[in-house]
């Protein structure tokens, strides 16, 4: 059979993807790039919030017109969207032919090769989701840099999020099993690995003996000094002092903390669900830059949560510009009826959350021209990633995560791809960064 995968969302979800693409090649299935030639289209999904859903929707909607101008027989659906709505998901798609929850994806192979009748809709508890295992069950798709899945679920009650009902409770993975796969990956020629759970610094409490991440990063540490790694997806909650002593004293370890704190307003924090206030968040950040002065500082923050008041949002600004985060993701409050935070008072238009969105996106364009700046004329290490066509080349250094910050552009010749190479810094843009090779 010929296969076509679509990966939405998330990097853990695009763990997932290179899993099943990797159980169907291995049992025979051929991968092919281009829908028009797939016999079998399968959508992983996403559906954290609203806008993740409608682009898993109209992804499905699109790819399944396959099946009438294409080769295609079959359209499976698999992920977070079905995980969500469940059975009536079924006759509000009668295009696919069949849905996998969130705890399912073993079945992949099955889903593939099934040719009689099957159950449209097979949603295992996502609790008993069971590890993947080594790398080379996995097709990676990255280039040079991979994800590590180090924990699946969530034991957070946040109000505004979906994560524990659609992964279940946090199942941590065997630190030995993480080493096994960084090795494999790292003899496969990747030079970046970057660690993913839904609370990465929560790691291990949940195992027998409980482990942690910072002895995890300290023996990843140990097995290549020419490949970085970095953790994302931090929590305030768990991150404490030996994470980051870690980091530090570890030159492959990118002193890169990514770190959501959703909101700067206790009040609003209290409303979430996050247990910790302003105050805490400011000693955090600030521990965290005297231990590790090297320290990029990344967090995620939501505009427009019920009960939002413009003077929440102004603490969120100041606290911000307070901080002075290297980068910054700004989300929109997104509703739904199956949210604890649905039924909080006091909703915010639309309107308003998308002015605070765009008020908050440009002071931190401001910010992030200012903390590129301290770059020019430095050299930095930079992995090359890939050659453009008028010669120049893109990278990323130790501060620029993949796919949610800026990057590097390299003015040069011959560079290859996948090295990691020093770097003279000679222009910085609002996101960016532009240098040539020492």
């Amino acid at each position: 059979m010929r296969v076509h995968l679509v990966s939405l969302g998330c990097a853990k979800n695009l763990v997932d993807s290179e899993v099943m693409l990797g159980r169907i090649g291995q049992a025979g299935g051929i991968i092919t790039t281009d829908p028009v030639d797939a016999e079998i289209i399968v959508i992983n999904t996403c559906s954290f919030i609203e806008s993740a859903a409608n682009e898993s929707i109209d992804t499905i909607l699109e790819l399944s017109k396959f099946k009438q101008k294409g080769t295609c027989q079959k359209i499976i659906v698999t992920g977070c969207l079905p995980e969500r709505y469940r059975e009536q998901i079924v006759s509000a798609l009668p295009e696919v032919d069949l849905f996998l929850g969130t705890g399912a994806y073993d079945q992949i192979i099955a889903a593939v090769t099934e040719t009689t009748a099957a159950p449209k809709c097979l949603l295992p508890d996502p609790d008993h989701i069971a590890w993947a295992g080594s790398a080379s069950q996995r097709l990676i798709s990255t280039g040079y840099m991979a994800y590590i899945k180090i924990a699946e679920g969530c034991d957070r009650d946040c109000t505004y999020c979906i994560i524990p009902k659609l992964r279940g409770r946090q199942k941590s993975r065997s630190a030995d099993d993480i080493l096994a796969e960084a090795r494999e990956l790292m003899n496969a020629g990747i030079k970046e690995l970057n660690l993913v759970a839904q609370d990465t610094s929560h790691y291990g409490h949940d195992l027998t003996p409980p482990e942690n991440l910072a002895r995890l990063l300290d023996r990843l540490a140990g097995l290549s000094d020419a490949v970085w790694i970095r953790f994302l997806y931090g929590h305030p909650e768990s991150m404490n002092s030996s994470i980051v002593q870690t980091i530090a004293a570890h030159s492959n370890l990118c002193s890169y903390y990514d770190i959501p704190v959703q909101h700067a307003s206790s009040r609003i924090l209290k409303r979430m669900g996050r247990r910790y206030t302003r105050q805490d968040l400011l000693t955090m950040f600030d521990n965290i830059r005297q231990q590790d002065p090297e320290a990029a500082l990344r967090t995620t923050v939501i505009v427009g949560f019920p009960g939002e008041t413009d003077a929440d949002f102004k603490k969120l600004v100041s606290f911000v510009e307070s901080v002075r985060f290297d980068h910054v993701g700004v989300f929109t409050y997104s509703d739904a009826s199956d949210l604890a935070s649905h039924r909080l008072g006091g909703h915010v238009s639309a309107a308003v959350a998308q002015s605070r969105y765009k008020e908050l996106m440009a002071r931190q364009k401001k910010l992030s021209l200012e903390n590129n700046r301290k770059h020019a004329g430095r050299v930095l290490s930079v992995l090359v990633e890939t050659q453009l066509q008028n010669g120049q080349y893109i990278g990323r250094s130790t501060f620029q995560a993949p796919e949610v910050d800026g990057v590097t552009f390299i003015d040069g010749h011959s560079l290859t791809t996948g090295a990691i190479i020093p770097v003279k810094i000679t222009k910085a843009l609002d996101y960016d960064l532009v240098g040539e090779p020492v």
